[in-house]
């Protein structure tokens, strides 16, 4: 009698955990057909990494070893946690504004959470804390880093029937994360995993076949080195607003790069008693750049009329498209040279490879004044990043720092 209870309690049981923690609803329902980038992070899966890392770490069981002041914040507030939470970028907006859809299951614990957490209610059912947006639709949620677009995806999405359902699939493959770029009907997949003490970002198979360049590069102490070829080049130079076309003659670019804390004086007028105009001295500490520049070209001179035919060189032979001064650009049979007069920065040693490498420093992140206490430390864990490209395969590695814990505990 016993095992006839036994066995459909243990069926029953299986078929809830396996609802509970692998069951996930893979419609997409909230990516409007004007995304052009969608961010996919798998709940469940990251879940179930974080239990097994807690289970398998009894020194963070304390909660010494882990934050826990937030632990539970979303479990009241209002909010349903989808299977997999959908993060996107709209075309023709900038690039910082980003943008996800929330279902509400309570909405009125949900308008309490926005109270505990100090947003501000600006009115029509929207609401703001720091560059967080939202707006509320019936039992939704449109949040952003912006709130430009959010007629427009109310739009597309809600007020619409023929917004489409995307599958999950199409996005993303067992991780607990991933990055797709979407050109028409084809999707551009990046996975993302993130492992004891890193986070790897992918097109590729197998990404152990970028890690060559690890070794070769853990001697080195610069806060920057690159090396780009001429397609990666151009969109490094795009990224930032600027643009070498193929009349420059650029075929590659290497940089070398290192940050120091320098003294400014700033210099202010005012009047004495007596109405004279006096000059007033004050410093203060801005951490800049000291850096080497290598273009190599087809033809130096051509190269270096481009740049002036773009206006980026002064009368006194400064490039003017580096924000950084002073500066000096010069030439020679096959490169253009820019680099800070400050301080000299030798040319690491050429690896003819695609990477970018940015090691953490304590001057850069001190620096970034818009960031919180939280958003800082989580910065000083980073030892560096890693961009690495062959062909059509990029990678992208951000390697935290050794810690007692796995970054999903620490983080």
């Amino acid at each position: 009698m016993k095992k006839k209870i036994i066995v459909p309690l243990l069926l029953i049981l299986a078929v809830g955990v396996y609802f509970v923690a692998f069951h996930k609803d893979k419609k997409l329902r909230y990516i409007p057909d004007n995304a052009d980038v969608v961010v996919l992070i798998d709940t469940k899966k990251l879940t179930g990494q974080y239990i097994f890392s807690l289970a398998t770490h009894p020194s963070a069981w304390s909660g010494r070893g882990i934050k826990t002041k937030d632990s539970g914040l979303l479990k009241d507030s209002g909010i349903s946690i989808p299977d997999f939470l959908q993060i996107f970028h709209v075309e023709d907006t900038k690039f910082s504004e980003w943008y996800s859809v929330l279902e509400l299951k309570d909405l009125k614990k949900f308008f309490v959470f926005l109270k505990k957490q100090k947003f501000t209610d600006k009115g029509n059912n929207r609401f703001q804390k720091d560059q967080v947006f939202l707006m509320i639709d019936g039992n939704r949620c449109i949040a952003g880093t912006s709130d430009l677009a959010f007629d427009v995806i109310r739009q597309r999405l809600f007020q619409t029937s023929s917004n489409s359902v995307w599958d999950a699939d199409r996005f993303i493959q067992n991780t607990p994360g991933s990055i797709s770029f979407i050109s028409g009907q084809k999707v551009q997949r990046f996975s993302v995993a993130l492992n004891n003490d890193e986070i790897e970002i992918t097109n590729h198979s197998a990404p152990e076949f970028f890690n060559t360049v690890d070794s070769k590069l853990k001697k080195g102490n610069h806060f920057l080195q690159l090396e780009l070829d001429k397609e990666n080049f151009r969109k490094f130079t795009r990224f930032f607003n600027k643009s070498i076309a193929d009349s420059s003659e650029a075929i590659s670019l290497q940089a070398t790069a290192d940050l120091e804390q320098i003294n400014d004086t700033i210099i202010s007028y005012g009047y004495d008693d007596n109405f004279n105009e006096i000059e007033k001295k004050t410093f203060q500490k801005i951490t800049q750049p000291d850096y080497i520049i290598s273009i190599q070209s087809n033809d130096s001179q051509r190269t270096r009329e481009y740049f002036r035919s773009k206006k980026w060189i002064n009368s006194e032979s400064q490039f003017t498209a580096i924000p950084f001064q002073p500066n000096k650009i010069s030439q020679n049979n096959n490169e253009v040279i820019i680099k800070s007069t400050r301080k000299p920065v030798m040319l690491s040693p050429q690896l003819k490879e695609n990477y970018i490498l940015i090691r953490n420093n304590a001057l850069w992140y001190s620096s970034l004044k818009t960031l919180n206490k939280t958003e800082k430390k989580i910065i000083s864990e980073i030892d560096y990043v890693l961009y690495r490209n062959t062909s059509e395969n990029y990678y992208i590695k951000i390697k935290a720092k050794k810690g007692d814990l796995p970054l999903i505990l620490r983080w």
